[in-house]
């Protein structure tokens, strides 16, 4: 196959991926405290012959090459909401969960309280405390998480002001090595644990809204869907000449 084929074929492969990637950050869209993720691309030269008795030197092709993805986390707006169990995170930390995969970690400080007194995330699973899960006692009411993480009630029809535990905030060092989960989780790699993060604040009543911007997100949808319809054309335009040159010189004279 010519290179001409061969680097069109590279690149559609590489925009059918962004749209993957695009796709995903218009679907969160309106997930709380979701980041969103960013293609990374290379220049990959390869020869085009490769017996070395060419002289000079075959010319090296130039390919389109997607490395990966990177994760833009910046942080998102701030929405109000009045929830007394929401909390928005200022800084660069994340709330640890307890999950059944074992712990994970998450921005997403739209909580709530189950049945049994816990205070979980939306899908359920307990949020950690620096002594393990919060847990309310019935009687409990005007919750106040402070700045630090600090969970006070107010218990019973006395008024006692008492401490339900602190909410665990940590950081990583390359926090670009974490894996995405699912439900707005992410897992740590062996490259680097979670350490505790005590420069990270709570707002109270707040949660982060996702950074994707949706216009942009839009923007390059139709970028990317452009590029592979015109690039679908070339390479058809491309099959034809070679069709037709394939015609020409089997049509030999009688």
């Amino acid at each position: 196959m010519e290179n001409a084929l061969l680097v069109g074929l590279s690149r559609q492969m590489v925009l059918e991926r962004q749209m993957d990637v695009v796709s995903n950050n218009l679907a969160n869209v309106n997930t709380s405290g979701f980041k969103s993720d960013q293609s990374l691309f290379e220049e990959y030269l390869s020869s085009r012959a490769h017996e070395d008795n060419f002289v000079p030197s075959d010319r090296r092709v130039s390919f389109v090459q997607d490395r990966g993805t990177w994760r833009d986390y910046a942080p998102g707006s701030l929405q109000q909401t009045s929830n007394p169990l929401d909390v928005a995170i200022d800084g660069a930390g994340f709330l640890a969960v307890q999950t059944a995969g074992g712990e994970r970690y998450t921005r997403d400080g739209n909580l709530q309280m189950n049945n049994l007194g816990q205070l979980v995330t939306h899908s359920g699973d307990p949020v950690l405390g620096n002594s393990g899960p919060i847990v309310f006692q019935p009687t409990d009411h005007d919750i106040n998480i402070s700045p630090d993480g600090t969970v006070t009630v107010l218990e019973g029809a006395s008024h006692t002001d008492s401490i339900r535990g602190k909410l665990r905030m940590v950081s990583f060092a390359d926090a670009q090595a974490l894996l995405k989960q699912g439900d707005n989780y992410y897992a740590a790699t062996g490259e680097g644990a979670a350490q505790a993060d005590a420069k990270s604040t709570l707002r109270q009543g707040y949660v982060e809204k996702s950074n994707v911007n949706a216009v942009t997100e839009m923007s390059r949808m139709i970028e990317v869907t452009r590029a592979y319809t015109t690039l679908s054309n070339i390479l058809s335009q491309e099959s034809d000449l070679h069709r037709n040159a394939i015609e020409k010189l089997a049509d030999v004279p009688a």
